[in-house]
């Protein structure tokens, strides 16, 4: 491989702040819910931050909010504060 091969890769294999938050919010929603297959996560980075839509099955939905939407807000709390540490803004929405 020459140097600019190299340097592709390496520009590839990084990974932005927007993808550890989503991977913490993907690791908890994930222990919640019982279909796991059925989740995934759409990241949209902008210039504001990072938009993190959890997709999920409607009966697990329902577990990712909780009860008065606490749970939910507890994963937003959680991804805002290490959005913080890694230097991006974060949002985190639940699609049904």
């Amino acid at each position: 491989m020459g140097a600019t091969e190299d340097v592709l890769i390496d520009e590839a294999e990084q990974e932005l702040p927007s993808d550890k938050v989503a991977d913490l919010v993907e690791y908890i929603v994930c222990g919640l819910v019982d279909d796991q297959d059925s989740v995934s996560l759409d990241v949209t980075d902008g210039e504001e931050g990072a938009l993190i839509e959890v997709s999920c099955s409607e009966e697990d939905a329902g577990r990712v909010i909780g009860r008065k939407g606490r749970t939910i807000k507890a994963i937003r709390t959680l991804a805002r504060a290490l959005g913080q540490r890694v230097g991006t803004s974060v949002e985190v929405e639940v699609v049904g």
